[in-house]
Parts: structure tokens; C-alpha cells; sequence
């Protein structure tokens, strides 16, 4: 294969990318409009409590146990160490663009969490187990959307530097079992709706294709850079 058909290729492959990305976007962005919509009217609430009752149902002091344990994987602390971990991981292993990257995609995640719950300003139901409700507001789950951009952020740099197809499907399917426990977690602990949870990890994916959009449109316009010098 020659450089230049190389090149065009490699164009072709962004541009679909990008194509495809804007679609899933767009796609998330009327369910999530939709979801919030139903949240706001009130027409989420038997769907809420009867997923709430039912993830309750199967309650038990070990499982009670593990869910405290992924809420603290998706609390604000933990997730914040472990950005920071993970850029000076990439900065040693001179992955400068991961390591921006990722610092963006947690940042903006925060940022985004914090838009969303006071614009919406849905209270919090009464938790399970006694637990003291968090004074922040219900609607998006932060734990959801943060755990989200985290673990599917890492999964899509790490998958891109993996060349087995094996490797690359484990990494997503572990990273989307860890959110999704994560949500699930706080379904169980009754510290969020279900639709709260639901919306967090809609909002996170939404963002994460922005943020991979960019990305996408800037690699596309390097590669024209390269282009023209030749």
C-alpha cells in the first residue's frame, strides 16, 4: 500500500468516525431531552420507585457492603486521586496528548455535573439503610457521570494503544461493568432515582463523543497539514 493511498484511508476512517460520532451524539441528545422532560413532569415516578423497590428487594449485608465500596470508587475523592495517577502515569510514559486528553474529559465531566444539578435542582429521594442523603441535588447522578467519563475515557486511550481485538473488548467490558456497578450502587443505596442515574451516564457518553469529535477534527486537520508540506 502506497503513503498516499495510505493517507486517504486514513481520511476516509476519520471522516466516518466523525459521521458516526455526530449521529450518537445527536441520538443522546433527544433521549436525554426526552428523559429530563418525563423526570420534570413527573412521569418517570412509578417507573423510579418500582426499579428502586426492586433493586432493594435483593438488599443483604454483604451486597449492602459492595455497594458501599463501587459508591467510593465513584465518589468525587477517589475518582479525583486517580485522574491524577493516571496523567502522571501518562506523562511519564510520554503520552502527552493522552494525558490532556483525559485531564479535559474529567474536568469537563465535573464541570457538566455541576451545570446539569442546578439546572434541574431535582431533590433526592429518602435513602435505604438509614443513610443521610447527600446535599447536593438528585438530578444528574455525579457518580454515574463522573465513574462514566473515567472509566470509559480510559477504556477508549487505553483500547487505542492495544492492538488485539481480544484486549481491547476485555478493556471496554470491564470498563463498563465498573460504571455501570457503580450506578447500580446507587439505585441500591437509594441515594438516586434510577432515571438519575440513567441521565449521568447518557450526559457522560454525550461528552465523551464531543470530546472524541474534537479530537477526531483535529487529527483531520493535521494530517491535511502534512499533506500540503509534501
Amino acid at each position: 500500500m502506497s503513503i498516499s493511498t495510505a493517507r486517504q484511508r486514513l481520511l476516509e476512517y476519520l471522516g466516518l468516525s466523525l459521521l458516526l460520532g455526530m449521529a450518537a451524539a445527536i441520538a443522546m441528545l433527544i433521549f436525554l431531552g426526552w428523559l429530563t422532560d418525563e423526570v420534570l413532569e413527573g412521569d418517570a415516578r412509578r417507573f423510579d420507585d418500582a426499579t428502586r423497590d426492586a433493586v432493594h428487594s435483593i438488599a443483604s449485608p454483604a451486597m449492602t457492603t459492595f455497594a458501599h465500596g463501587l459508591s467510593f470508587i465513584g465518589s468525587t475523592l477517589f475518582l479525583t486521586i486517580a485522574t491524577a495517577v493516571v496523567i502522571v502515569i501518562f506523562a511519564l510514559r510520554k503520552w502527552g496528548r493522552e494525558a490532556r486528553l483525559f485531564a479535559l474529559t474529567m474536568i469537563g465531566a465535573s464541570l457538566l455535573n455541576i451545570t446539569l444539578k442546578l439546572a434541574f435542582k431535582r431533590a433526592r429521594p429518602v435513602p435505604f439503610f438509614d443513610l443521610t442523603a447527600p446535599s447536593s441535588y438528585s438530578f444528574p447522578s455525579g457518580h454515574s457521570l463522573a465513574s462514566c467519563c473515567f472509566f470509559a475515557g480510559l477504556a477508549a486511550i487505553l483500547s487505542g494503544r492495544v492492538k488485539s481485538k481480544r484486549a481491547r473488548m476485555l478493556i471496554w467490558i470491564a470498563a463498563s461493568i465498573m460504571f455501570l456497578l457503580i450506578g447500580l450502587s446507587r439505585i441500591y443505596l437509594g441515594v438516586h432515582y434510577t432515571t438519575d442515574v440513567i441521565a449521568g451516564f447518557t450526559a457522560a457518553l454525550i461528552w465523551i463523543i464531543f470530546v472524541r469529535f474534537v479530537e477526531l477534527q483535529l487529527a483531520r486537520r493535521r494530517q491535511r497539514k502534512a499533506e500540503l508540506k509534501l
